[in-house]
């Protein structure tokens, strides 16, 4: 007994060490936005595009809309910054936290800070409604840009359920209560119901596009097939301003802001001790495969830009 006691003691003193001392590092790390005067940000979108951060330290990379808006915040917080470049790196994700974002970063115009869209390798989906939603649209000439679309497919196991001789017993107070459940297939008017939702949502995209591009709604209509286009091809189409690297962001930002630009790349900072409690927490949400992250999860139907 008193041996476990023991341990118990120097696991509490190693753990509450380990916190102390991440605490510590974190604050020397931060403390560093004080004493050095950047005028232009950079915040990364990288990954499927969530609301919720990614919950441990061996997590796919995604992108929080929670955590962007709170480096905006905290960016705009320092009166020398006079422009932010959004780095993209995306397939897109939820509708929401795409929303979020877009609607964030066009508040910056109020506020006189420069907005720029860099898109590295792929800028697809929700992560080019977010790119559109900034001034002016940097992406390198072989990236991947557009893909304006909404997805909701899902597999269905009754067929694999029938054969091994698993059924689906139906018990629901409400028609579609268990619309896109993967046990029982669609029904025409389930099938219309889904399609008619899947349709709202493309309608909203096409129209934040047009506005965010100042294209007219037939214009990227036309577009809006869900194709994507090299950033050669999207220049053409007007999807983005210019073609080329970090030189030309800064050139850009440079031409607007009359200064050099001073970068500085903002993230979130978390210590040794948040990331290992997130890396054991067992309830962690999971990010399914394909692009981006669903807004909708009910068993099966994901809906997705």
């Amino acid at each position: 007994m008193k041996q476990d006691k023991k341990k118990l003691l120097i696991m509490f003193t190693i753990l509450a060490s380990l916190l102390f001392f991440s605490m510590i590092i974190s604050r020397v790390i931060d403390s560093d936005d004080d004493i050095y005067q950047y005028n232009t940000a950079i915040i990364s979108i990288r990954g499927p595009i969530t609301i919720d951060p990614d919950s441990g330290l061996f997590s796919e990379t995604t992108t929080s809309s929670t955590e962007v808006i709170g480096l905006i915040d905290k960016t705009t917080k320092n009166p020398n910054v006079k422009a932010i470049i959004f780095e993209i790196n995306s397939p897109g994700g939820s509708p929401v936290a795409t929303d979020e974002i877009a609607t964030k970063i066009k508040e910056l115009k109020e506020k006189n800070i420069t907005t720029v869209a860099w898109v590295r390798e792929s800028g697809l989906s929700g992560a080019y409604w977010i790119a559109s939603a900034t001034e002016h649209i940097v992406a390198n000439r072989m990236s991947v840009v557009g893909s304006i679309g909404v997805f909701g497919s899902y597999i269905e196991w009754y067929g694999l359920m029938n054969k091994y001789n698993v059924t689906y017993k139906r018990l629901v107070a409400g028609e579609y209560k268990d619309t896109g459940i993967p046990y029982r297939p669609l029904s025409e008017k389930e099938e219309l119901y889904i399609q008619t939702k899947l349709d709202k949502l493309h309608d909203y995209f096409i129209r934040a596009v047009a506005e965010n591009r100042n294209m007219s709604y037939s214009e990227v209509k036309l577009l809006a097939t869900g194709e994507i286009f090299l950033g050669a091809e999207a220049i053409d189409n007007k999807l983005v301003d210019e073609l080329g690297s970090e030189k030309e962001v800064l050139k850009y930002v440079e031409s607007i802001i009359k200064e050099k630009a001073i970068t500085k790349t903002i993230s979130t900072k978390k210590s040794f001790i948040e990331r290992l409690m997130e890396a054991m927490n067992k309830n962690s949400f999971y990010i399914g495969q394909g692009i981006g992250q669903s807004l909708i999860k009910n068993d099966g139907i994901k809906i997705t830009t």
